[in-house]
């Protein structure tokens, strides 16, 4: 779907400067991203409007007393941004995102980093942490009935029935074309006997561990399912994460690749494009990785190295007009980089960080999802609990209710 949504970009003026998003007519002004449903500002300070999704993807309810890692600055849905910043840039149009520094784990800026957002393809990244230490690149598999197993018409690399693949070449055609196909494949490997079960419930084990507590995987790929979210905040770490591993480095930054023959159908092979202009456009960029699905809008998750300093940047629910989701991330980019070193309002959990806050509070584990099924009657709008009794007992009532509704019949 990535490749679908990301068709010819801007082809911008190169310049030894930093990028620039600026298109050659003049840019509309731009206000602060609002709520679809509520028009309330979604980056207002102090903002704590709970996010609605759809019933195909409610947000999940946290446990009572779950921290929120990362800063209090970062605790809310609100604009979070070091004093005496520059302007922020007018091309968002994103409903979360972050920036940070990938080396001292430093948050730059925020906008709703815990905000609950759906993932669309850059969920593959969390699949890639999960599998890629289990698996070397030169294994190779032949592709059955079942990778071949996904939504109609979604994002493929052209994987062929029967044919040998390896490893590495999986990766290339997740990364670079974010395949379904591959992404199906890499899941049923690394789940071994479980197969894509036993691998998304390693995704999901992988983001506790990491401390992106804002994660809850249902596929592989970032196609849509129940409950399937993150945060702009969670995408960070994830992307750090992957971006220990030598391996997928050198795959992010790979502009082309060839997928191997498979006679008759693919008697030839064929080329394969990374489809993430940021690598193509921007001064230091690292590679990144697209997503798009109905429901997500546009995803982005990128990072860039300038002046000694690596990066990230991750947008969620971003809209193709004015600018595309590379094209916000990429001028997301400049704004952090023109801040000064030091400058924070918060910062990416470290391991050691997450082990200590699980000892001293039991109760802040990810959130468990409340899954409503499709047939609910109405958009899920459930807010962030408190950890008072009364708020329990509201909460429970309240779930009650909805299955009562969820097991009506309709008409």
């Amino acid at each position: 779907m990535a490749a679908l949504a990301l068709v010819a970009g801007l082809v911008l003026p190169g310049s030894a400067m930093a990028w620039s998003a600026t298109p050659s007519v003049a840019a509309p002004a731009m206000v602060t991203p609002t709520d679809p449903t509520t028009g309330a500002p979604l980056c207002a300070v102090g903002d704590l409007t709970p996010i609605t999704l759809p019933s195909t993807s409610p947000m999940p309810v946290r446990i009572p007393g779950q921290a929120m890692l990362g800063g209090e600055s970062l605790s809310g849905n609100g604009l979070a941004v070091p004093a005496g910043s520059p302007a922020l840039p007018t091309t968002l149009s994103a409903t979360s995102w972050l920036v940070a520094d990938l080396e001292t784990g430093e948050v730059l800026g925020a906008c709703g980093a815990h905000r609950y957002g759906v993932p669309a393809s850059v969920q593959k990244l969390l699949l890639t942490a999960t599998v890629m230490p289990k698996l070397r690149p030169t294994d190779t598999t032949v592709i059955t009935d079942g990778d071949l197993d996904f939504e109609p018409g979604s994002s493929a690399v052209g994987l062929v029935k029967g044919g040998t693949y390896t490893v590495e070449e999986l990766f290339l055609g997740l990364l670079l074309n974010s395949g379904n196909d591959a992404a199906q494949t890499l899941a049923r490997l690394g789940g071994g006997k479980r197969g894509v079960a036993g691998t998304i419930a390693d995704m999901n084990a992988t983001a506790k561990r990491i401390g992106a507590w804002d994660t809850h995987a249902e596929t592989p790929s970032g196609l849509d399912g129940p409950g399937q979210v993150t945060s702009a905040y969670d995408l960070a770490l994830i992307f750090r994460e992957c971006f220990q591993y030598p391996d997928f480095r050198r795959y992010l930054a790979t502009q082309t690749a060839r997928m191997p023959p498979v006679p008759p159908t693919s008697p030839e092979g064929f080329v394969i494009q990374n489809d993430n202009r940021l690598i193509y456009e921007y001064p230091g960029a690292l590679g990144g990785k697209t997503g798009y699905t109905d429901l997500a809008r546009h995803s982005y998750v990128g990072a860039a190295q300038r002046d000694g300093r690596t990066l990230v940047v991750s947008v969620l629910g971003a809209e193709v007009m004015p600018y595309r989701g590379w094209q916000q991330a990429a001028s997301l980019l400049d704004w952090g980089f023109a801040l000064s070193r030091g400058a924070s309002v918060g910062h990416l959990v470290a391991k050691g960080e997450i082990e200590r806050v699980n000892a001293r509070t039991p109760s802040a584990q990810p959130s468990p999802i409340t899954a409503l099924s499709a047939e609910s009657t109405g958009p899920s709008m459930l807010p962030v609990v408190g950890a008072s009794a009364v708020g329990v007992a509201l909460l429970v009532g309240g779930l009650a209710v909805l299955m009562a509704r969820r097991r009506r019949p309709h008409p």
